[in-house]
């Protein structure tokens, strides 16, 4: 009994295979939307909670905000402060991608400034 399956078959798998590992790579870092809300003066003020859950959490482990990503690091363990937050977002490095094109100035310090801020205290 022959049980190789025809090429055609095992060549659909392979893109099958590659199409979940690329959506599975892509999954680390979330949407791009910029998660903001109005303030009282008519600006808006960005939520580094909101902007960690929509990019960050997939990959991270994070008390504070639920998140129990092993991509990777654990923040909580390794309780890093805001311009390293901020630098490691803007420019990846490490395995991680850089946010800096994806993310405006105000959600990096936003979530900089919220991690540092977190990191360790759950």
């Amino acid at each position: 009994m022959n049980t190789r399956l025809p090429t055609s078959i095992r060549s659909i798998g392979a893109a099958v295979a590659a199409i979940v590992l690329a959506a599975a790579l892509a999954g680390c870092g979330g949407s791009s939307s910029s998660p903001s809300s109005s303030t009282p003066g008519g600006g808006t003020s960005v939520s580094g909670k909101d902007v960690f859950e929509s990019n960050c959490a997939t990959c991270h482990t994070l008390a504070d905000a639920g998140s129990s990503g092993s991509v990777g690091p654990n923040l909580d363990d390794l309780k890093p402060d805001q311009a390293t937050v901020q630098h490691q977002v803007t420019d990846g490095g490490g395995g991680m991608p850089a946010f800096g094109g994806q993310l405006s100035d105000a959600e990096i310090a936003a979530v900089a400034k919220y991690v540092s801020s977190v990191a360790g205290q759950g």
